[in-house]
């Protein structure tokens, strides 16, 4: 197991009053009975379980809720489902739901021609990867050649950058469509809120947060309007959402994934990673995103000769077997319903063959971890935004003094549906401020905080003679839309 690599999976309540949980709209694809793969294999998948049912139907038909990619790959073998007919499902799903939930922007509308085109190939012999005629949704801080990318913010409404993602790339070449891009936390950084589309609710309960940044794709992945999404982590934005909408994300290893093309919010921490219902899902999607190195984006040499050829070989029932995890309790003891669903766990891990060590991680490492956080993201996003805001085109701010004043003229919802979005302009001032990237202070966070956080978890790791760390994701439930975080809730990074 990789440390550095953390699954997300829900630490979510089993007890919400069933009337504040949206009812699920039951589309089915036709299509045969098959098995499920077993899911069992990711240690760090905990408290998954299901908070949306569904009626139980005839043996020839699926719900869009129990099968993976997979299972979908199976049936387009066996020729009773097609891409144009999942991805038909699925826009369905997005019109039942939307604006309800409020998680897409930009839905693709040449999604259907793009999944007949994909059929076609499929039906002349072609079938370039699992991911063939798979629907994805994008955080809108991917880059999209063809459609708008805009971080959230009203300021870069109809910007269209001149290439995609990496990652996208990838997922197209491999056959994805690009279904719809979904929303963001303002610039990935805050609550599941821009001011291009306002809030997004949490489709189990609409009263209660989704998290951010990657709010939008949490919520997506949960209501069913995609079997796979792409997010971005910097301080939890994958993470968080994860949790809070009862799906497993993954925040990879930095340098796995190519960032070039996501709008940055601090290279030192920034990652890409999917987001799914199952880590069967998350296994297929890595084999394609990662890969040889990019030449856009110099932390990927940081993965040659470590990526893996095929991450499903790693899902192996007895993976655990032999394993000795750590069990990180600074983060336990704030919420008895999450302790008692992490603890539950625990108890399959240990079932499973794993040997639990309780840890605790150093003082100073807890303490210092915010203004080291701060002292790194906020100079880099001040100098980086203005670096991807130099590639588009021009009519759009240029700069982070831009994003401030454009931000500052929205205090009210206007006539064209923009939101104010006060917590993300107290962050545009502090970042104003923000010192240069040659600047002494953030040299030293960079060079000798972050190798000070690496360094003391790695002997930590070497002293238990740990192959990984777990920890509630969260460790309180997610808070009610507009409630202020309880102190240290979602605060679980110590990278």
């Amino acid at each position: 197991m990789n440390i550095a690599s953390f699954l997300s999976a829900r630490v979510a309540r089993s007890a919400l009053n069933a009337a504040r949980f949206l009812s699920p709209f039951r589309l089915v694809a036709f299509v045969r009975s098959f098995a499920r793969l077993p899911l069992s294999a990711s240690a760090l998948v905990i408290g998954h379980w299901s908070l949306v049912t569904f009626t139980e139907l005839r043996a020839a038909e699926v719900p869009l809720a129990s099968a993976t990619i997979g299972d979908f790959n199976k049936a387009f073998s066996a020729g009773t489902l097609t891409s144009e007919k999942l991805v038909s499902l699925y826009l369905a799903r997005v019109a039942a739901y939307e604006p309800t939930l409020n998680a897409v922007i930009t839905l693709n509308p040449k999604a259907l021609d793009e999944a007949r085109a994909l059929d076609a190939e499929r039906k002349a012999g072609k079938v370039r990867s699992p991911l063939h005629g798979i629907p994805v949704v994008y955080k809108d801080n991917f880059d999209t050649f063809d459609l708008p990318t805009t971080g959230g913010f009203y300021g870069l409404k109809g910007s269209i950058p001149p290439r995609d993602a990496t990652i996208t790339a990838r997922l197209r070449a491999a056959g994805a469509i690009v279904l719809a891009k979904v929303n963001t936390s303002e610039f990935a950084s805050g609550g599941a809120m821009s001011s291009l589309i306002g809030q997004s609710h949490n489709p189990h309960a609409l009263d209660y947060t989704p998290s951010g940044s990657s709010g939008g794709t949490g919520v997506a992945i949960a209501a069913y309007y995609s079997p796979l999404g792409y997010g971005s982590d910097t301080g939890g934005s994958i993470r968080g959402p994860s949790t809070s909408n009862g799906i497993v994300g993954l925040k990879p290893t930095h340098g796995l994934l190519s960032r070039a093309g996501i709008i940055p919010l601090a290279l030192s921490f920034d990652t890409g990673g999917p987001m799914t219902r199952s880590v069967y899902d998350i296994a297929i999607s890595l084999n394609v995103t990662a890969g040889e190195p990019d030449p856009r984006d110099d932390a990927t040499q940081k993965s040659v000769g470590k990526v893996a050829k095929d991450y499903t070989a790693f899902l192996k029932k007895d993976a655990l077997k032999g394993a000795r995890i750590g069990v990180a309790r600074d983060f336990f003891g704030q919420d008895p319903e999450v302790d008692v669903t992490i603890e539950s766990a625990l108890a399959i891990l240990k079932a499973q063959g794993a040997t639990l060590v309780d840890i605790k991680y150093p003082p100073i490492l807890l303490s210092m971890r915010g203004e080291l956080y701060n002292a790194i993201r906020r100079p880099e996003f001040k100098a980086q935004i203005a670096d991807y805001l130099a590639t588009l085109k021009p009519g759009y701010p240029k700069n982070i003094d831009d994003l401030l004043a454009l931000s500052e003229k929205v205090s009210a919802v206007t006539p064209e549906g923009y939101w104010p979005n006060p917590g993300r302009l107290a962050l545009y001032r502090a970042e104003s401020k923000a010192v240069p990237l040659t600047d002494a202070g953030y040299l030293a966070a960079k060079t000798h905080g972050m190798a000070f956080v690496r360094d003391t978890l790695q002997a930590l790791i070497e002293k238990e003679k740990l192959d990984a760390i777990v920890y509630p994701t969260n460790p309180r439930r997610p808070a009610l839309i507009g409630e202020a975080p309880a102190p240290g809730a979602a605060d679980t990074r110590v990278s």
